[in-house]
């Protein structure tokens, strides 16, 4: 099992716990069929600008089985991608697109059960002009990503986890799994109602 997707069955919530709101994308990149499974893997970054997605049509043929395609596009008005992009991706194993853009084709890949977390859906192809470099920093969602990074993506939202902070996250993901897995909803909501009757005191809240 590789570093990543040792983060496969790490809820992104749990993560969202352990880090800052700067490494969780914003609502709009949402799953775009569902019920959608967790993806776990190391980016790799591209960036397309409005209107062109030749880099991500680029990087199926080049991104390691295993790698999360994450995509900085420069507008919503053209689609990135389509069925046969998503079924030659799953074909090589990448595991997810996480698109700060639109595909089309939903269908198709929604049959194919391709993971892919975009704003939308939209027809309209995009054009095959634009070389930019793969696998150098890009923004999604409104999180600044890196290659290797980690992205971890579910129903909840997408995830991305620095590459420097694999290990002590990862630790501290487990570590709050097995508490929470030993704690009833009774020991729960006896401490949760302690934790907030403190602070409504504190508060000088009186009822």
């Amino acid at each position: 099992m590789t570093n990543a997707t040792r983060f496969q069955d790490i809820p992104t919530t749990t993560l969202a716990d352990l880090l800052s709101r700067a490494q969780v994308m914003g609502l709009g990149i949402r799953p775009l069929w569902g019920p959608v499974p967790r993806v776990a893997g190391p980016a790799y970054t591209v960036s397309c600008p409005p209107g062109d997605n030749l880099m991500l049509h680029a990087a199926i043929h080049r991104a390691p089985a295993g790698s999360v395609v994450v995509v900085e596009s420069g507008d919503l008005d053209y689609a990135l991608a389509g069925g046969n992009v998503c079924a030659v991706a799953q074909r090589r194993g990448i595991a997810a697109f996480v698109a700060d853009g639109v595909i089309r084709d939903l269908a198709e890949v929604r049959d194919a059960r391709f993971p892919v977390f975009a704003r939308g859906v939209l027809p309209i192809p995009g054009t095959k002009a634009a070389v930019r470099p793969l696998n150098e920093r890009v923004v999604c969602g409104g999180v600044a990503v890196d290659a290797g990074d980690v992205v971890v993506a579910d129903e909840e939202g997408v995830v991305v986890v620095p590459a420097a902070r694999r290990e002590e996250i990862l630790a501290g993901a487990r570590a709050r799994l097995a508490r929470e897995a030993g704690e009833s909803l009774d020991d729960w909501e006896t401490a949760h109602r302690a934790r907030i009757d403190k602070i409504l005191a504190e508060g000088g809240f009186e009822g």
